[in-house]
């Protein structure tokens, strides 16, 4: 009886040895789906929306508050530089002008007089210093009034369109606040927002242009003026870029684009890899580069330019090139210099591998 439970016993170890060194072996050769590196030289071309924009897009207001008196423009009106938009009711400010007129003419009759005697050492050095400094005051405050009064008419500073009009006649407002919007008529912009990963590559950037769906086909040519130094809240960087007068019709402000940026790699030639291939650790990027003849696998340290539509993403590293082989998937799943066993390519016409 005690013979047959030995025996009992080391069938059971037995079993249990071998299935550990099963295991074992399924952990050390981990089953992973690779993929081919690519060259991705053909998508140096970055792509952004924007918007086109006024060169100078304005509010204007007056700087004196009043009742309006009368707006000389419509909606959509061209304008040339220093014509009269409109004009508040100048009533009150040229009463005050009048009287500061009349104070101003008899300070200054005055002023003259002491200042004339103490040329003569007529007066004493206080009296005309009164004199003097009473004048400067009333000119002061004669020039104030007479601004007031030139405040109430509004003229266009620059050539342009009128956007919109805020406010109608005989309507009171405040110094200061909006009445007329107004757009440029000079040569528009366009404006686009760089993702940071972008934004530290811009001084690669060596060629701008961008398209409209309403003129398919055509190229646009632009040309940089400048990017915000400062993040928004959504972490992108604000470019501006002015577009160049050719034979093509120029678009109106607030059409969308879609602008081409020219990326200068330099010497690093970028490739691309599948999504699933980054590895993020420290933070740094890897992949793991699979070798063939040895089973194993070895992690690359790459640059990510950016993600692709197609799920793919383009990097750039000293190490990595095209043609080599990389683990596409379960990368977290697996060690530098780990054996690993490819996972085989299905074929098209032998679905499920029965044949």
């Amino acid at each position: 009886m005690k013979r047959i439970y030995f025996i009992l016993a080391g069938i059971s170890l037995i079993l249990f040895m071998s299935c550990a060194r099963s295991e074992k072996g399924t952990k050390d050769t981990q089953t992973v789906k690779i993929d081919t590196v690519v060259s991705a030289s053909s998508q140096t071309a970055l792509q952004f929306p924007g918007k086109v924009k006024a060169a100078q897009d304005i509010s204007l207001a007056f700087r004196v508050s009043g009742t309006i008196r009368k707006i000389y423009v419509e909606d959509g009106a061209r304008v040339r530089e220093g014509q009269l938009l409109a004009e508040l009711d100048p009533a009150d400010y040229r009463v005050q002008l009048d009287a500061t007129e009349a104070e101003y003419k008899q300070i200054k009759a005055e002023a003259e007089r002491v200042m004339a005697l103490y040329k003569e050492n007529g007066t004493t050095p206080n009296a005309n210093d009164k004199a003097v400094y009473g004048l400067k005051q009333i000119t002061a405050k004669y020039q104030h009034h007479k601004d007031q009064l030139e405040y109430t008419r509004l003229y266009a500073p620059f050539c342009g369109f009128i956007q919109k009009k805020l406010f109608d006649a005989h309507e009171t407002i405040g110094a200061g606040m909006p009445v007329i919007s107004m757009v440029s008529a000079g040569i528009p912009e366009v404006e686009i927002n760089l993702p940071a990963a972008d934004y530290i590559r811009r001084d690669r950037f060596d060629g701008y242009h961008c398209t409209f769906d309403l003129y398919p086909g055509e190229n646009y040519p632009l040309k940089l003026i400048s990017v915000t130094p400062k993040a928004n809240a959504n972490q992108l960087y604000t470019m501006r870029l002015q577009m160049v007068p050719g034979k093509l019709p120029l678009p109106s402000p607030g059409m969308n684009t879609m602008v081409t940026i020219y990326c200068n790699e330099g010497d690093s030639q970028p490739v691309s890899v599948p999504g699933g291939a980054l590895l993020q650790k420290d933070g740094k990027t890897y992949v793991f580069v699979y070798d063939p003849s040895a089973g194993k696998v070895h992690s690359r340290e790459v640059t990510v330019l950016r993600l692709l539509s197609d799920g793919r993403a383009m990097v750039v590293s000293d190490t990595l090139h095209a043609g080599e082989i990389v683990v596409a998937s379960g990368v977290h799943h697996i060690e530098d210099g780990e054996n690993v066993r490819p996972l085989a390519i299905g074929s098209k016409t032998n679905v499920g591998g029965l044949l």
